[in-house]
């Protein structure tokens, strides 16, 4: 079953961002991952929440998706995007 991985991004730093973005594109094709929304204009319907740059990305499955994310390869590359952005990270199963 599928799995998306949705991330609220606050940057920081765009330069060092783009730096992380080129690398992180094939580290999450390979990956088995695919993007599905890369910063799009947005709009928020109901609520407060006040996303600032929204990645949305689709797996194979939760598994897949938690093997990614927690991988020696997308962590040294977390610490990048750490670096320049502030991000919040929610991963859901799809139906």
């Amino acid at each position: 079953m599928s799995a998306y991985v949705i991330f609220d991004i606050d940057i920081y730093d765009l330069k060092r961002y783009q730096d992380f973005m080129t690398q992180a594109k094939p580290a999450l094709e390979s990956a088995g991952g695919k993007y599905l929304a890369r910063g799009g204009e947005h709009k928020v319907l109901e609520g407060d929440w006040n996303p600032r740059r929204v990645v949305l990305f689709e797996f194979p499955s939760m598994d897949k998706a938690e093997e990614f994310y927690y991988s020696d390869i997308y962590q040294g590359l977390k610490a990048i995007r750490d670096e320049c952005s502030l991000g919040r990270v929610v991963l859901v199963e799809g139906i």
